[in-house]
């Protein structure tokens, strides 16, 4: 039985398929239900309810024999330790609990870099957290997502994408489907132990300005880089119901990510995967852009 949380999102939504697509014996907790396909709700086990209750995971973990563990940042969060450790407690609870032999965590590169980074910092604590556990851990370390550039298709049809670093400084990218089958590949493999990190690249690195480009020739319509002001962005966040420290948190994560937080490990073969930002947007932001998706 392999349990998911977070399956209605960008990663454990694919997951799911994945592992469904296998004839997987599957378990999925989540809030609502209904948010989930119908044929997902013929062929999986449902346990409503949040992954950050207790009684909720007792019932999710009873005879579990791995557990995929992906925690939504909460926006209102006191600070991005609340909102990623202690709110994972009650889960490293439950595997000692049910004794689950096997984790798989989504995180974040930078482990190890010394560099404060707001959530990502917060996430390399909520790992240590399940490594205390004594379960045997696959922690994926990860770079910044390809998908999050969907949150611009309103300014990309308008022939802009922005962001808070330099035109030219690049980094690693990875498609969400890309870490879903990562992730699929550790939860069906019954042989794997220890806790050992897993650090992924993505598909390539990339600038902002290199972007701009793929977009523009992907699109046929030309697509330019806005530096925006990373001073604005606190307050906006706030604006928008986020808490002081969460808001920061997002800033100090962003600020982090130009000071190298996530290029510090050499690309190699092994920890990069398929999907190039090219193959992203010809696939999922042009029919998003065309209003097709």
């Amino acid at each position: 039985m392999i349990v998911i949380t977070a399956p209605t999102g960008q990663i454990g939504s694919k997951l799911v398929t994945t592992l469904l697509r296998r004839d997987e014996p599957v378990r999925l907790v989540v809030r609502d239900a209904g948010k989930l396909p119908a044929d997902v709700r013929e062929r999986a086990e449902i346990v409503v309810g949040s992954h950050r209750e207790r009684d909720v995971l007792d019932r999710a973990l009873d005879g579990a024999d791995a557990l995929f563990w992906l925690m939504p940042a909460a926006a209102t969060a006191s600070s991005p330790y609340e909102a990623y450790v202690t709110a994972s407690i009650p889960g490293a609870d439950a595997v000692v609990r049910h004794a689950v032999p096997r984790v798989v965590i989504v995180s974040a590169l930078g482990r190890g870099s010394q560099i404060y980074a707001g959530h990502i910092s917060a996430s390399h604590a909520m790992e240590d957290l399940f490594r205390s556990t004594g379960a045997h851990v696959r922690a994926l370390g990860l770079p910044g997502f390809m998908d999050n550039i969907l949150r611009q298709v309103a300014t990309i049809r308008n022939g802009v994408v922005s962001g808070t670093v330099p035109a030219d400084f690049a980094m690693p990218w990875i498609a969400t489907k890309d870490i879903a089958a990562l992730a699929a590949g550790y939860l069906l493999d019954r042989t794997w132990t220890g806790q050992d990190p897993v650090e992924v690249l993505g598909g390539e690195d990339l600038s902002y300005r290199a972007i701009a480009a793929i977009l523009t020739e992907v699109l046929g319509t030309p697509v330019r880089y806005e530096h925006g002001d990373r001073a604005a962005v606190e307050p906006f966040l706030v604006s928008r119901g986020f808490s002081e420290a969460m808001a920061r948190s997002v800033v100090d994560m962003d600020l982090a990510g130009e000071r190298g937080v996530t290029n510090a490990v050499p690309r190699t073969a092994a920890n990069t995967t398929p999907t190039t930002f090219r193959e992203f947007a010809e696939e999922t932001v042009r029919p998003a852009v065309n209003g097709q998706r």
